[in-house]
């Protein structure tokens, strides 16, 4: 069976017969004055067939509802018919998206811009139930003097209690005065931070609170210096120093427990770092250590990842895996064993993503005290990790001896396997030697692990110094509950108020999404509804006609207008014929169903058609047949006038427009382009414009086509006297408009003959010829750029004499030659050339002087306004080689000795003179020289300008980049900015300023090559630029230059984030990142 074709199926076919048939129908109506039901449904096309299946709406077919609606399974871009998401998205951003999944799902922290840093410290501060609980217990009265206080309580109550699933964390870090654009050290935050508020608690009266810093977080150590020969330790060592965190070397170490080791290792002391014994009085070999005095419950390994790289100057970051146990025992690490168990189980990891030091990405993994569950904070984003640290399947268990005394067994761990995973890696599972008698613990591996916190197992309900508080919570719908403490009342008052407007904006925005959707969705359904019943099922049924544009909008739009039909009504009332494309045939049951709901109106039947109306248009199908035919002969009338086939000429009309009235097409009336046949040739006073006017030129036309074009215009712009002024051929030209005419030609002749009686006193300048110079003879200097512009406006031709500039007067140009100072010369002459035994001057684009003769600076001056005793006289001399130069002249001129042999033929003159130009006045050096100075300046200040850098491939460049490199910069030359890249390399310009810095042009270079700073080798032509202290003003280095860079390769590839971020290590100290804020303020925690 073959497949129908639908090619051309939706295409819009020529009206054809059907206009035809219109015609005729409108002419026997015309003629009879009768009209039959068969002549209206023809004319307002009724038995056209009802359409199906197109994809637009047909105009000409008043059956056609197709198009309306979209199909089935499509949509529109807007209105009734778009996608159901657009329309939710219409509604704004919805609330509910930003709710907590349940009371027990941690909320996130909004990221200002580079904050990452302090929001993964802060939820290893809240996730920490007992400093979370000192917090809360703060007196108000002291929350209100310490804002850093405040703003930590009330988010830390935000994120305890609130609904939201993240929360903004920017008052407290507006508070804390830090910068959210740049991005800091973690470990560095906490460390200030915990020194802030230990100064601001030491204000509280709560016990608890007042120390919560020192009890969970503070531990002692002690520094050992012990004499070899007496065995005893020296008076500091029984100094203990407190700790907050232990700082652990990574580099080279595996394992949390190497690292421990290599923390609590002992040094030898001898040979010149022997120590001085009290006891011994001499300077004896002794060991040094660091003791363990007192753990905390809270125990922070700080991982140092961070090492400095002494070749490169440089700092990386250490990405090896590092291996760290689910619990640990640390009984055996203190100084002095205790009979109480000191386990700690690991409760949170800081890791920092990326690869450069000073940059990245920082994210926390937190254990839940309440539900042992793991949770990892990406800044809004909270995960659920499951049971495990790095989610669950991350880890398996190993095995170890119960005997206490054993936890730490490096030798008996025999690692099996690490795999990589995401940004964490998965434990590492391990078996001892005697399986047999082994429990269970788990080791956890990760290359980016920042930081360590380990909780110590079991818990005190006594709030004595180094104990813990318990607290648990309760949340039962918006009620938050304490054990022991509570929320500050002022603070649960506020997000008791703040959930419930946010659970009501919630419920709100749900409950109008769903009234939006469900009134969609109705529309959706009348539209349908109503569409299926339009359509008139025979001839002999009522019907009524609507709008099209009426009917589309009401089925485009959610909210469509009140029914309205007068477009489609003509002056009488009814329905004409010519709004037949812009109206639809409705059935009675369609109509009724619009008509109840929208009201409006008016209600147009099938009865209601306009024979008015169609009287008319049958009356002007005639009259129109009538015109087309008048036209046509007219047509040809002017054709034979513009021809010169005419001969009884007897109006004028403007030739222009006649020509472009043929051009038209013939229509069925006049329009508004037959208006103003004699409008150009009308001048403003009225009368018959001269035809030497721009735009003035006339023909006689017939009188019969004079009066078709003026019968034409009249109907068109009945007012318009001025546009159809009649000139018959007796008329006579405006006498005004004449004299003017006569005015401007006389002066546009007097004007050519001066110009030509200059170009003829001034033969040689005026064409731009040399000619030769000689010696004792007196001359003139005129600026080149007056001669320049002089020679264009006496040049000037009928095309482009309107676009001449006419020069200035002479005496004001010499007199801004002159220093109004010293009253001297402010430039120097010419440069003077040899050629064939001759002197001429050397030729100079738009800059300096020009040489002229006496002949022709007397004629200038003349000519020009010009003073002949105020002029720039020039003269050329000879002087000896050894001998001073005359004041005032120019530089001197080295001639060939072919020049000089010719030179002495004509003037037998001595072949070690050379030429000079003296000058009346004098040079004057001092002011060209401040001139020269001044614009040095502003050579050396650009900003943003290009120059050019090419990365060579190899040790040596190519001659067109040594001679590009080497040539100076011409600002008028044409130069490309587009990266360009060659067999040899690649090239690409830059913007730079003079003040730049050649530091700073090696840091672009390296960003837009990827060579490192250290192994560019910098050049400009052939020499070597490497002071990186220099400007490139220092090193001559100005717009359009072109450098050239080779890559020594000799130090390592990095990161161009570790340079940057290194620029501000290099002048900051330890802390100094957060210099300006309130964490390193001194005054900044006292009470206001």
């Amino acid at each position: 069976m073959s497949r129908p074709t639908t090619r051309g199926k939706n295409k819009r076919h020529k009206q054809g017969d059907n206009g035809d048939t219109t015609s005729e129908i409108l002419r026997k109506i015309h003629t009879t004055g009768d009209i039959t039901n068969d002549d209206i449904n023809m004319l307002y096309k009724i038995c056209k067939p009802v359409c199906q299946g197109c994809r637009v709406n047909t105009k000409d077919n008043p059956n056609c509802f197709c198009g309306l609606t979209p199909p089935p399974s499509g949509s529109r871009k807007a209105g009734l018919w778009q996608k159901t998401s657009d329309i939710i998205q219409s509604l704004g951003p919805d609330p509910g998206k930003d709710l907590r999944d349940s009371a027990d799902s941690p909320a996130g922290l909004t990221n200002l811009g580079a904050t990452c840093y302090a929001n993964s410290i802060l939820q290893l501060l809240y996730m920490n139930k007992s400093f979370r609980g000192g917090i809360f217990s703060v007196e108000p009265d002291l929350l209100k003097q310490q804002p850093v206080l405040d703003q930590l309580a009330r988010l830390f109550a935000q994120l305890h209690a609130s609904k939201m699933a993240f929360i903004d964390s920017s008052p407290f870090v507006k508070t804390l005065e830090l910068d959210n654009g740049v991005q800091q050290d973690s470990h560095e935050f906490l460390t200030l931070l915990l020194s802030l508020l230990e100064h601001c608690l030491s204000h509280s009266k709560v016990s608890k609170a007042r120390t919560i810093v020192q009890d969970l977080f503070r531990g002692s150590v002690s520094n050992v210096t012990t004499c070899s020969r007496c065995g005893k330790d020296s008076e500091a060592s029984s100094n203990m120093e407190d700790f907050y965190e232990l700082e652990l070397n990574v580099k080279g170490l595996k394992s949390l427990d190497e690292s421990l080791d290599d923390y609590l290792s002992v040094e030898e002391l001898h040979g010149d770092n022997q120590y001085f014994c009290e006891s011994c009085k001499t300077r004896v070999d002794a060991t040094r250590s660091i003791k363990l005095r007192t753990l905390p419950p809270v125990l922070n390994f700080q991982l140092k990842r961070c090492v400095f790289l002494p070749k490169t100057t440089t700092k990386k970051k250490i990405t090896s895996a590092f291996c760290f146990p689910g619990e640990l025992d640390m009984r055996r690490r203190l100084s002095e064993p205790s009979q109480v168990e000191s386990i700690y189980d690991l409760s949170a990891v800081l890791i920092h993503k990326g690869t450069a030091v000073n940059s990245g990405h920082y994210i926390a993994h937190i254990k839940d005290e309440n539900t042992g569950q793991w949770w990892e904070f990406d800044d809004e984003h909270v995960s659920n990790l499951g049971f495990q640290p790095f989610g669950e399947g991350s880890s398996s268990p190993t095995s170890k001896p119960d005997r206490p005394e054993s936890n730490i067994i490096p030798s008996c761990i025999e690692a099996i396997g690490v795999v990589a995973n995401g940004d964490h890696t998965d434990a590492v599972q391990q078996h001892l030697s005697e399986p047999s008698t082994c429990s269970h613990v788990e080791i956890f591996s990760s290359s980016d692990a920042y930081m360590l916190m380990y909780h110590i197992r079991g818990s005190r309900k006594d709030d004595a110094k180094g104990n813990l508080v318990c607290v648990n919570k309760k949340i039962e719908g918006d009620v938050v509950s304490l054990h022991d403490v509570s929320l500050p009342s002022h603070l649960e008052e506020e997000l008791k108020n703040f959930n419930e407007s946010y659970v009501d904006a919630c419920q709100k925005y749900t409950l109008k999404k769903e009234m939006e959707l469900k009134r969609i969705t109705e529309r959706r359904q009348e539209v349908r509804s109503v569409l299926s019943e339009a359509p008139v099922r025979s001839l002999e049924d009522p019907f009524y006609w609507i709008s099209a544009d009426w009917l589309r909008q009401w089925a485009d739009n959610v909210t469509p207008p009140v029914l309205d039909n007068t477009s489609i009504q003509c002056a009488h009332g009814k329905v004409p014929v010519s709004k037949v494309t812009s109206m639809k045939r409705l059935s009675a049951k369609a109509w009724t169903m619009l008509f109840s709901k929208y009201n409006g109106g008016p209600e147009l039947s099938n009865s209601d058609y306009c024979v008015d109306c169609l009287i008319d248009g049958a009356r002007n199908l005639v009259s129109a047949d009538s015109y087309r035919d008048r036209r046509t002969v007219m047509k040809q009338v002017a054709e034979d006038a513009l021809a010169g086939r005419s001969q009884d000429g007897t109006y004028n009309v403007s030739k222009a427009w006649l020509q472009q009235w043929l051009k038209r097409k013939i229509l069925d009336a006049p329009t508004e382009a037959d208006a103003g046949p004699t409008a150009s040739i009308r001048c403003p006073h009225g009368e018959l414009m001269p035809e030497q006017a721009v735009g003035a030129k006339r023909l006689l036309v017939p009188e019969a086509l004079w009066l078709f074009l003026y019968e034409d215009a009249f109907a068109v712009k009945p007012d318009d006297d001025l546009g159809c002024s009649t000139f018959p051929s007796d008329s006579r030209q405006c006498s005004l408009c004449s004299d003017e005419l006569s005015e401007v030609a006389c002066m546009e002749d007097s004007l050519r003959m001066v110009r030509l009686k200059q170009r003829q006193n001034h033969e040689k300048l005026a064409t731009g010829k040399s000619y030769p110079l000689f010696r004792d003879c007196k001359y003139y200097l005129v600026p080149t750029s007056w001669i320049l512009k002089w020679r264009n406006y006496i040049n000037a031709t009928a095309k482009n004499v309107s676009s001449s500039v006419k020069p200035e007067m002479l005496d004001s140009i010499i007199g801004s030659l002159k220093c109004e100072k010293h009253s001297r010369l402010l430039e120097r002459p010419p440069d003077l050339v040899c050629k064939r035994g001759s002197i001429f001057q050397k030729s100079s684009t738009t800059d300096g002087l020009t040489i002229i003769t006496e002949f022709d600076w007397k004629c200038f001056c003349e000519e020009w306004d010009g003073v002949e005793d105020k002029g720039i006289s020039a003269e050329i001399e000879f002087s000896n080689t050894g001998g001073s130069n005359f004041v005032g002249s120019s530089e001197d001129i080295p001639i060939s000795e072919e020049d000089m042999g010719a030179l002495d033929e004509v003037n037998n003159e001595a072949e070690s003179r050379q030429l000079h130009i003296r000058t009346c006045p004098e040079v004057c050096e001092d002011c060209i020289g401040e001139r020269k100075s001044l614009e040095l300046m502003q050579k050396l200040n650009y900003c943003n300008e290009d120059i050019y850098v090419y990365f060579v491939r190899g040790k040596e460049a190519p001659k067109s980049v040594l001679e590009a490199s080497e040539t100076t910069f011409d600002p008028d030359r044409r130069v490309s900015k587009r990266s360009r890249k060659t067999n040899s390399g690649n090239q690409m310009s830059l913007k730079v300023s003079g003040s730049t810095s050649i530091y700073q042009l090696k840091m672009m270079i390296w960003e837009s090559f990827g060579i490192v700073k250290e192994n560019q080798i910098l050049h400009k032509g052939t020499r070597i630029i490497d002071k990186e202290c220099a400007t490139l003003a220092d090193m001559n280095i100005f717009p359009g230059d072109t450098l050239w860079v080779v890559d020594s390769e000799i130090h390592e590839n990095r990161d161009i984030a570790d340079e940057i971020s290194d620029q501000k290590m290099d002048i900051q100290h330890t802390e100094e990142g957060f210099r300006g804020t309130l964490l390193t303020a001194n005054m900044s925690s006292e009470p206001v």
